[in-house]
C-alpha cells in the first residue's frame, strides 16, 4: 500500500500492436512513488468496460492498467486463431514496453488463463496473480456446458451487469468468440497454476455456478502459495457487482 493517498492521474488510453496483435491499454497512474501496480485482464467476449468499477476502486491506492485483448472491445481480430500462450506472450511484451514489472496481475473468467500463462512465461512481471471467477472447471470442460452455465448465470445477474457483458459479446463477433472458446475449454488451468512461482489469490462469488467452490478449492490447493476468497451472495461477475469487496480482499491478501 502506498504511504500516502496522493491523487491518481486521469485515465490515459493508447492502442498498440505486438506481433500482429492489437491491444488497448487504459492506465491510471498513482502519484505515490511506492504505489503498487495492478494489471486487469477481461474474459472472453468482453473488455475493460466491465472492469471499470474494480479499476476505480484499486486506483485509489495504486497504479492500474486495464488491457483490452485482440478482437475484443472493438479491436480488430487477428488472422488465424492464436491460442492462450501466443496471446499471453504478446501481452508480456506489451507490459514490458509499458514499463510494468512486479505487478499484481488479475484476470477474470477466461482472462485467468491469459494471466496465468503470462506469469508462467514471464514471472518477473508478476508479484502475485489474482484469479477472479476462473474457468474452465475440468468437470464441465465442453463448450455446450459452458454455454449452459453462462446463460443460467447471466439470467440471474443484475440487469446492468448482464447488459454490459451482452453489449461486449456483440462487439467481439461470433467468429472470434468461437475461436477463443475452443482454446478456453482445452486449456489445462489446474496444471498451469501448479507451475506458478508467485502467490495466487482465487476470488469467486458464492453463487457462481461457472467457477464453483470445488473447482476453486482445487486451484487453491494446486498452487504452491494459494488463497481462496469467497464473496457471499454474488455470481460470476463479482468484480462488477462487488468491486469494493473484491478490492479490499486483494489488499488484505497482499498485506498478508
Amino acid at each position: 500500500m502506498p504511504s500516502s493517498l496522493a491523487p491518481a492521474t486521469p485515465l490515459a488510453e493508447w492502442t498498440g500492436e505486438i506481433d500482429g496483435l492489437t491491444f488497448r491499454v487504459l492506465s491510471t497512474r498513482h502519484a505515490a512513488a511506492d504505489a503498487p501496480t495492478f494489471v486487469l485482464v477481461h474474459g472472453i467476449g468482453t473488455s475493460h468496460r466491465y472492469l471499470t468499477r474494480l479499476h476505480a476502486e484499486l486506483a485509489a491506492r495504486a497504479t492500474v492498467h486495464s488491457i483490452d485483448l485482440p478482437g475484443f472491445g472493438g479491436l480488430p481480430a487477428p488472422k488465424g486463431a492464436p491460442g492462450v500462450p501466443e496471446i499471453s506472450h504478446a501481452l508480456g511484451t506489451l507490459l514490458e514496453r509499458t514499463g510494468v514489472t512486479g505487478a499484481v496481475i488479475l484476470g477474470h473468467s477466461m482472462g485467468v488463463q491469459w494471466v496465468v500463462d503470462l506469469a508462467v512465461q514471464r514471472p518477473e512481471l508478476a508479484r502475485a496473480v489474482v484469479l477472479c471467477s476462473p474457468v474452465v472447471d475440468r468437470a464441465h470442460r465442453t463448450r455446450r456446458m459452458q454455454a449452459f452455465l453462462l446463460s443460467h448465470d447471466s439470467a440471474l445477474e443484475p440487469p446492468r451487469a448482464a447488459l454490459t457483458v451482452f453489449r461486449e459479446y456483440l462487439r467481439s463477433g461470433l467468429r472470434w468468440y468461437a475461436a477463443q472458446a475452443r482454446h478456453m475449454v482445452r486449456y489445462p488451468l489446474e496444471d498451469r497454476v501448479a507451475t506458478l512461482s508467485v502467490p495466487v489469490l482465487i476470488v469467486r462469488g458464492s453463487k457462481d455456478r461457472i467457477a464453483g467452490q470445488r473447482w476453486c478449492s482445487e486451484l487453491r490447493d494446486r498452487a504452491a502459495d494459494g488463497t481462496l476468497a469467497v464473496v457471499p451472495g454474488h455470481r460470476h461477475l463479482v468484480q462488477f457487482t462487488a468491486p469494493a469487496t473484491v478490492a479490499a480482499g486483494i489488499r488484505r491478501f497482499l498485506g498478508s
